[in-house]
């Protein structure tokens, strides 16, 4: 039964873990450093495939003939097998259809091909493993559980391990979960403890200890949990240990600023739980792929009811005119077995009423649409030479109908760099105004302050403050022949990171830090700082300080923190207060962070006794928290103002007004991130997502209840009148509301409130709750989204969206990797989507009803010519020109119009964005409209049969008086259909190319060769005599000529009226941009030099496969500020001026333990 079940999850492209079945255990046991394991593990290899070798064919078919034509085909096959019952032959449908699953299959072997590439690109990295007393460097995909693995600075973690040790002190290291959480701040992990204080493994360092290390742990089976952890370690013969989510380094997270570190492997692969969060590659149609679904079913019944019709009138006509139609045989046998035979014959019969054609010609235009997605070059980032991949070409009419876009923050719409580019020192700004300079610029501040001038002090107090007031671990480099200041950093905060180095850059070198003491340079004069007390940053109190003695043996209090909190407890005779405030407001309108500076002397006296307060509250039992708050406070008052400093969150370029673009064309965007919620927000002001007049609603409770009540208090303000339109609110979400909120009593009523709101922001969310949010919009709005990311931890919403987009950012390629279409910036989304997508929509609206139009106006003409014929299931047309209609005389110009045509040019696609709401609203392709096109076909297929049925009805073809017989009835039939149908692509066309005259007068050209070759190749060759000399008799006859001239001219004069008095009465703003390029192109010349230059906008996305050339990055515009309250009234005149200080709250280790823990003077061993 096991084996059973494993087979089956294979070939249903399901993976297994310990977790499934049901008796499966509740935890998983480890040998340590062991090549025995009491079961087999999941090995570490990773695929985001589609399809892999066993289950390529099974899901290949499943999803083909999720495709009503292919069922509807497939079972044509099976009648036509049927003996007696074809009047097409047994292989005329077999081989057109093998052949489209043949090229469906090769597309998708491409594109999944692609997919196990870059999945390669992963299994196949080193690291270094603990094997036979030696370390030695071997792909992930042999990494085992129970290995120790030493991972170098920079690298991903190949697997989720338990740290043992490491090179820093007390086994501690830092990683960097942006790619997993998308929080910036770098956390703190620390290896297994025996009891508190005593660190366990700390000192694994060398082989020797390594070879001895031997021991088993207990912990929970695989699961999803990113902040869950539970396990036991027994070391020889000791007594188990506790492990916990502070041991655990996560497959997808990376080692930052930490030499090196030792890890036990616990989970692998498909079971680590970045992986678990990621569900596979799912099976995804288009809502245009979908309507075309439905419609082949109503085109499927109406070819049931026009058979049932024929058979009817076969037997009625049997019944009525057997008699007189004596030379009739008379088959005899049941009546029933009859009319069901020939029911089957009509069936076959009118089976291209449906267009099998219409399958292959999707498939090789969407995959030529996917070529110049692929081949844009203003897609392609030259920076790190990524063009845009289409990886899937399923979904590119898709990309033209998004509603909601869920974009991750972290690497997506920022770069996840901080960069410190001005400052206010003493009322005096410093820093200039250039883009092109990413990082602090400004020679007077040196200049003042090594020339003594007026303000030199201060800004020497400010530097000094800068490298002195932070948690920041110095690494001299010791090698040899490197300059004389060779430090680099290390920290938990990239905001004290930027600030360090820009005091490094202005002559205040942080070099040393021991556990007493900080040492720096300051502009050549070495300074050591004792540091007697750390009052930790949290995010309540919005401020860090320390005490220090300074050189001079005094006592002073250093602070940085809020403008707010520092303005509260500045002393009555701080000076410059106000000119700073007004500093602070610009830099707020350039969306820059801030942070505010000042200091307090602190007499021997008040330090002592503050001390004595602070250590009782320290060991304080009950209320701790609160106590050292209290203390804190008594310290951080009468402060000095010295100034503020403002570093800039860097957006990827193009973000703001990407996000302005994509607002404009009806988009809602909703931001999805782990980070937190200060940070969030103010990014949410930098990109433009949240603008000064918008009013905040924060929703951050904590319980279902409260949870509850504060949407509905919410709800109750928009009014019954204003839901679900587009108010002015930005909506601010936390994790912990977000659990809540996604609970079946409450979906509907966030749903409501989230849809009433401009924008919505997401913050402190898991990748599970990123994937929630998606698959609630998808289901209850009804709405096409896209989800964005780079990060593994938006693999899960990449995913359940209607459309993935991957960015190959900093966090590698996970995300990428699992996407639809990846692209290398957020702001080529503008392009993919305003575009690509719009044009790709209309294209192929456009293909496929033009590909059921011209079916419908030959092969219902079958359907007239039987009340003409009795019934008899006798064909107008010879078989092979039947055949050949679709594959060689209309095969073009669904090309044309699915691959070349456009509604306007890019350039204008993108200045006005409202013409996306043409393609988002499906205003081109509906129920509406097919059954529009259907009417119109059939009254052009009734029109074409009757008008050249007159024509020869009276035997006036030939002046000798000839009669030509059916065929010469239907070759004239025929022609004037290829005629009709040909000029009907050209005049639903709304760009004449090389393409399309190619497309429409080649197509016609092509039909009067072959009917010329096709009427005198027998008996040369043994096949169509009937046709034998059917060339020359018809175009013989004047008529042909005349009705040549006038028939398609007549069926098409409909159209061609409605055309013109729509456009003259009713324009549509498509059309209205239409005549504005028309008249700006009129200087160009003639019709086919406008041809010529119109191919030519094609014809350079294929020229750019052959080569890439670079464009200018844009820049980027950042403004705005953050809010204050829940609710802002944006008439108070209060800004909040971005404050978003990053630093983990809460960790393993306190921001004091980690500091005293350090000694930077003092060698790291080499592990």
């Amino acid at each position: 039964m096991e084996r059973l079940r494993t087979l089956v999850n294979r070939l249903l492209g399901r993976r297994e873990t310990e977790a499934d079945g049901h008796n499966s255990p509740v935890r998983r046991t480890i040998h340590i450093n062991s090549e025995y394991q009491e079961k087999k593990f999941c090995g570490n290899e990773i695929s985001t495939g589609k399809y892999n070798f066993i289950t390529f064919l099974p899901r290949f078919l499943f999803e083909q003939f999720r495709r009503a034509a292919n069922i509807f085909f497939l079972m044509i096959v099976i009648l036509q097998q049927i003996p007696g019952v074809s009047p097409t032959g047994k292989y005329t449908t077999i081989v057109p259809l093998i052949f489209i699953l043949l090229v469906a299959a090769i597309k998708e072997i491409v594109e999944d091909y692609k997919r196990h590439r870059a999945d390669d690109a992963v299994n196949n990295r080193k690291v270094l493993i603990f094997r036979d007393g030696n370390w030695r460097a071997i792909k992930w995909t042999k990494v085992v559980v129970g290995d120790i693995v030493k991972v170098i600075n920079g690298q991903f973690f190949p697997a989720d391990l338990i740290l043992v040790s490491s090179s820093e002190p007390q086994a501690m290291c830092y990683v960097e979960t942006s790619n997993l959480d998308g929080e910036t701040n770098l956390k703190i992990r620390q290896s297994i403890q025996k009891s508190p204080g005593l660190v366990e493994t700390a000192n694994l360092q060398s082989v020797a200890q390594l070879e001895d290390f031997k021991g088993t742990i207990e912990c929970d089976v695989p699961n999803r949990h990113l902040y869950e952890f539970k396990g036991n370690i027994a070391i020889g013969s000791e007594r188990a240990i506790p492990v916990g989510s502070d041991q655990i380094l996560l497959r997808g997270a990376m080692l930052r600023n930490t030499q090196w570190v030792f890890g036990i492997v616990v989970y692998t692969g498909h079971e680590s739980k970045l992986m678990m969060n990621a569900n596979r590659a799912p099976l995804k149609m288009s809502n245009v792929d979908r309507t075309t679904n439905m419609q082949i079913w109503f085109l499927l019944i109406i070819l049931i009811v026009i058979s049932l019709i024929s058979a009817i009138g076969s037997e009625v006509y049997k019944n009525t005119s057997l008699k007189s139609a004596w030379y009739l045989p008379n088959s005899g046998g049941s009546e029933a077995r009859h009319f069901f035979f020939e029911l089957l014959t009509f069936i076959i019969l009118y089976n291209n009423l449906v267009p099998i054609s219409l399958l292959v010609t999707l498939e090789v235009v969407k995959f030529v649409q996917a070529i110049f997605i692929n081949c844009d070059i203003e897609m392609y980032d030259p920076e790190s030479d990524t063009p845009a991949m289409a990886r899937t070409s399923n979904l590119n009419e898709e990309l033209g109908q998004i509603k909601y876009i869920f974009s991750d923050k972290t690497g997506t719409l920022t770069r996840n760099v901080m960069i410190f580019r001005k400052c206010s020192i003493a009322g005096v700004k410093y820093g200039r105004d250039d883009e092109g300079d990413l990082s602090f610029s400004d020679p007077n501040l040196l200049d003042i302050m090594r020339s003594g001038k007026n303000g030199s002090e201060d800004i020497r107090e400010f530097l000094t403050l800068m490298s002195v007031c932070h948690t920041v671990v110095p690494e001299r480099d010791r090698r040899p022949d490197t300059p004389r200041v060779g430090v680099r950093y290390q920290s938990s905060s990239p905001d004290e990171h930027a600030l360090v180095c820009a005091a490094q850059k202005l002559g205040y070198i942080f070099t040393e830090r021991t556990p007493q003491t900080v040492t720096i340079d300051a502009d050549g004069t070495p300074q050591t700082y004792g540091v007697l007390n750390v009052l930790e940053f949290t995010s309540s109190r919005k401020r860090m300080s320390v005490v220090v003695r300074c050189p001079n043996g005094a006592i002073r209090l250093l602070c940085k923190g809020a403008d707010n909190v520092i303005f509260e407890r500045l002393s009555p005779d701080s000076a410059h207060s106000d000119t700073t405030t007004r500093h602070l407001e610009e830099y707020a309108c350039e969306g820059l962070r801030t942070l505010c500076f000042a200091y307090a002397d602190i007499s021997e006296e008040f330090y002592k006794e503050w001390k004595e307060v602070c250590y009782k509250a320290s060991v304080a039992i009950e209320d701790r928290d609160q106590r050292l708050e209290s203390a804190y406070e008594k310290i951080e008052r009468n402060l000095h103002l010295l100034g503020a400093s403002a570093i800039e969150d860097r957006l990827q370029d193009g973000v703001p007004e990407t996000i302005s673009m994509l607002s404009r064309a009806e988009i809602k965007i909703w931001v999805l991130t782990g980070d937190k919620q200060e940070t969030a927000i103010n990014i949410g002001y930098s990109c433009k997502l949240l603008v000064d007049d918008m009013v905040l609603v924060v929703l951050n409770e904590t319980c279902l209840d409260d949870v509850r009540s504060k949407i509905r208090e919410e709800t109750g303000k928009i009014g019954v009148d204003r839901m679900k339109k587009d108010n002015n609110i930005g909506l601010i979400v936390t994790g912990s509301t977000l659990k809540h909120a996604l609970s079946c009593n409450l979906q509907s009523e966030f749903l409501d409130l989230a849809m009433s709101c401009r924008a919505v922001i997401c913050c402190r969310v898991s990748p599970m709750q990123k994937a929630e949010v998606v698959e609630l919009v998808k289901k209850r709005c009804g709405a096409i989204t896209l989800a964005i990311g780079d990060g593994a931890n938006d693999v899960s919403m990449i995913q359940a969206a209607h459309v993935g987009v991957g960015i190959s950012g900093q966090e590698g390629l996970q995300a990428a990797n699992s996407s639809d279409y990846s692209i290398a910036q957020f702001r080529f989304l503008r392009k993919l989507l305003l575009v690509h997508g719009a044009w790709n929509y209309n294209r192929l609206a456009k293909c496929i009803l033009f590909s059921f139009y011209k079916n419908i106006c030959l092969y219902l003409i079958e359907f007239w010519f039987a009340f003409l014929n009795g019934f008899s299931g006798q064909i107008l047309f010879e078989r092979w020109t039947i055949a050949l209609y679709n594959v060689i005389f209309t095969a073009l110009p669904p090309f044309s119009l699915g691959i070349f045509e456009r509604t306007c040019s890019s350039e204008n696609m993108m200045k006005y964005p409202m013409l996306y709401s043409i393609s988002q609203k499906a205003v081109k392709y509906n129920a509406r409209v097919f059954w529009k096109m259907f009417a119109n076909s059939v009254v052009h297929s009734l029109m074409l049969y009757f008008f050249a049925s007159l024509m020869v009805m009276q035997d006036i073809s030939f002046i000798e008086g000839w009669v030509g017989g059916y065929l010469f009835q239907g070759n004239f039939v025929y022609t004037y259909v290829v005629v009709t149908v040909c000029l009907k692509a050209g005049l639903e066309s709304s760009t004449w190319t090389l393409f399309t005259h190619l497309a429409v007068w080649g197509s016609i050209v092509s039909w009067f060769a072959f009917f010329g070759i096709y009427s005198h190749i027998w008996p040369a060759i043994p096949i169509a005599s009937e046709m034998l000399g059917q060339a020359d008799m018809v175009f013989r006859s004047a008529i042909f000529w005349m009705g040549l001239f006038l028939i398609p001219c007549v069926v098409l004069s409909r159209d061609l009226l409605w055309k013109v008095l729509r456009r003259t009465v009713k324009k549509s703003i498509v059309e209205e941009v239409q005549e504005l390029e028309r008249q700006a192109g009129s200087n160009r010349g003639n019709i086919l030099d406008q041809a010529r230059y119109s191919f030519s906008e094609k014809a350079h996305l294929l020229r750019n496969m052959l080569s890439f050339v670079g464009r200018s990055p844009q820049t980027s515009v950042e403004s705005h500020e953050m809010p204050r309250t829940s609710r802002d009234d944006p008439g108070d005149g209060a800004k909040h001026h971005g404050f978003a200080f990053s630093q983990e709250e809460s960790g393993v280790i306190s921001q004091s333990q980690l500091i005293r823990s350090y000694d930077s003077t003092a060698d790291k061993p080499p592990g």
